[in-house]
């Protein structure tokens, strides 16, 4: 087993955290429009549906809980011309679908076109709506643009304050008094700054042997060129 201070040196170096196993999924009215469309009961027109979030903004996480309550197959854009074709009532999904290849367009075409027919549901994640997908196959971009659409928005207050607790427990950091909320006044409005400004405050502590005060709090946003906000 590693030592505190083994684990504190790992830290420093910039290795990552393990992720907390079964994170929920943060629910906000940033994130609830969006959760109920993808967890809600009511069925998707053409049972089809696109999903779409800034980077770390939560899709692949609730992606993957959808994909485990109804043993949907987990896809990836470059293996679909290798993809078996789906069964009746078949449930996939596909990650980063925006990213796809030429070469994979026509695999996805069929993909959807047999999902149609055969009663499956299709669950894609993306940063940009399909109408802003660079997408060759013109009948395949018009199927796509005809599937329902919903955004994860981006992060209020709320979302914000429970994403920087949950980075720094990832990390072990317990925050003084007031600095979450110093923080989420004064930071982007993003979960990949939550994130950021996670790993920055936890390398400061441990470089200046502090805990995370709302000094050190100014001192990292300052170093981002976030402290003016």
């Amino acid at each position: 087993m590693a030592r505190p201070d083994d684990m504190a040196r790992q830290l420093s170096l910039g290795l990552p955290p393990a992720a907390s196993p079964g994170a929920p999924f943060l629910v906000t009215p940033a994130t609830a429009a969006a959760h109920a469309a993808v967890m809600g009961p009511a069925g998707w027109p053409q049972g089809r549906l696109t999903l779409v979030g800034a980077e770390g903004s939560g899709k692949s996480h609730l992606a993957r809980l959808w994909a485990a309550r109804e043993g949907a197959l987990l896809v990836d854009t470059a293996g679909l011309a290798g993809l078996a074709p789906p069964g009746p009532a078949a449930a996939l999904v596909i990650d980063d679908a925006d990213r796809i290849a030429p070469a994979q367009e026509e695999p996805l075409f069929h993909l959807v076109n047999r999902l149609a027919g055969n009663g499956g549901r299709l669950l894609l994640t993306a940063r940009q709506p399909p109408a802003r997908w660079p997408l060759a196959l013109p009948d395949l971009a018009s199927r796509l643009q005809a599937s329902a659409v919903v955004t994860l928005q981006d992060p209020d207050d709320r979302l914000l304050s429970l994403l920087l607790a949950r980075f720094m427990a990832d990390r072990q950091i317990v925050p003084r008094a007031g600095v979450i909320p110093y923080l989420v006044s004064r930071m982007e409005r993003s979960a990949a700054a939550a994130r950021q400004i996670a790993e920055a405050l936890d390398a400061a502590a441990l470089a200046e042997g502090r805990g995370v005060t709302r000094d050190l709090a100014r001192a990292v946003l300052d170093k981002s060129g976030e402290g003016a906000r």
